[in-house]
């Protein structure tokens, strides 16, 4: 069956077709390469033997995304990543954020209603909680107004994928809203590798440790948490993209409960900005050079996630630790600069 990935280069995208090819789906990747490099391509067919198709296009060129399904009539599902992601960014340039990350998926849409193609994963994401009146968060959890555009954007996304689903009762769709996923495939092969300046922690914190980066700043030792960092729920990609797999086959298995589904996809374990710290320093044997600075406009202080229907209805649970991420990711960024 040839399943259609949109930003399969990026960063989850690329660890998805990886998980996608192991079980055996013919893979098709649209990306349009302003966040990820061609070179992910090797990277994979490095880890599975298989070369992935590849199409290098904008999904904001309407005619394009026509022309491509209007080629391609035998897909059977869609995940699509293709989005802007940097909460940071989207305060300063909302209409980008807009543009890219609901445009983009009304032009999906449409064409799966044309084509009459029932299958679709969305890549959302737990900002759509905002800060959460309880924790752990569970998918019953009020979506609050969001703290950043690109939060929005998932709930609007998501928004719109519903009442698709309401007037196309053959499409079943599931939103994966996951937290923070970090780390790298452990062959090394790929990885997390953002253009330019990283927008997230961990990116971050190997590029300084490598000597890229001169020093790591952490936004607000003032919030209330133990020890005034903000916590998140840090998932290791791997185990993401397994679940982007498992979440397909519920569908194309036909064991999905209603057409549009909700499910969250962390570890279930808050981790502080300086516990991920300390654990790259013991993983890496590094002491890593950092600073404090202010609060980061659109940040919360906690989000972590009760991952109990993820793991009943989809048979799925996150198995790596936090050292487990933070030595992959440092391993990943270790490759990455030898090459160069």
């Amino acid at each position: 069956m040839k399943i259609l990935v949109t930003g399969g280069l990026g960063f989850i995208g690329s660890h998805t077709v990886v998980e996608l090819q192991a079980k055996g789906y013919d893979v098709i990747i649209i990306d349009d390469c302003s966040n990820a490099s061609q070179e992910v391509l090797a990277g994979i067919t490095a880890i599975t033997g298989i070369e992935p198709a590849l199409e290098i296009f904008d999904l904001r060129e309407k005619k394009l995304v026509e022309d491509f399904f209007n080629k391609h009539t035998d897909i059977g599902g869609v995940i699509h990543f293709a989005a802007s992601k940097a909460v940071g960014e989207s305060v300063k340039n909302p209409l980008l954020y807009y543009e890219n990350n609901i445009g983009t998926l009304t032009y999906i849409l449409q064409q799966l209603k044309k084509f009459e193609l029932p299958t679709f994963i969305f890549s959302s994401s737990c900002t759509v909680y905002g800060q959460a009146d309880e924790l752990p968060i569970t998918e019953s959890a009020p979506v609050k107004p969001a703290a950043s555009p690109y939060g929005n954007t998932k709930q609007i996304g998501e928004e719109i994928i519903r009442d698709t689903c309401s007037i196309m009762p053959e499409l079943k769709a599931i939103a994966l809203r996951y937290f923070n996923p970090i780390g790298a495939h452990p062959s090394a092969h790929i990885g997390e590798l953002p253009l330019g300046v990283p927008a997230n922690l961990v990116p971050y914190i190997t590029q300084t440790a490598i000597g890229l980066r001169e020093e790591l700043s952490v936004y607000g030792n003032d919030y209330p948490t133990p020890d005034g960092t903000a916590i998140r729920d840090y998932i290791h990609v791997v185990d993401l993209a397994k679940a982007h797999v498992v979440a397909l086959e519920r569908l194309l298995n036909n064991k999905n409960k209603s057409n549009y589904e909700v499910f969250n996809i962390g570890t279930g374990t808050g981790s502080s900005v300086m516990d991920v710290i300390t654990s790259f320093e013991n993983v890496s044997g590094k002491k890593l050079n950092y600073k404090i600075v202010d609060r980061r406009p659109g940040d919360v202080v906690a989000a972590y996630a009760d991952t109990t229907l993820a793991n009943q209805e989809l048979g799925w649970t996150a198995k790596n630790s936090l050292d487990d991420m933070l030595a992959s990711a440092w391993k990943w960024e270790q490759k990455v600069r030898s090459i160069e």
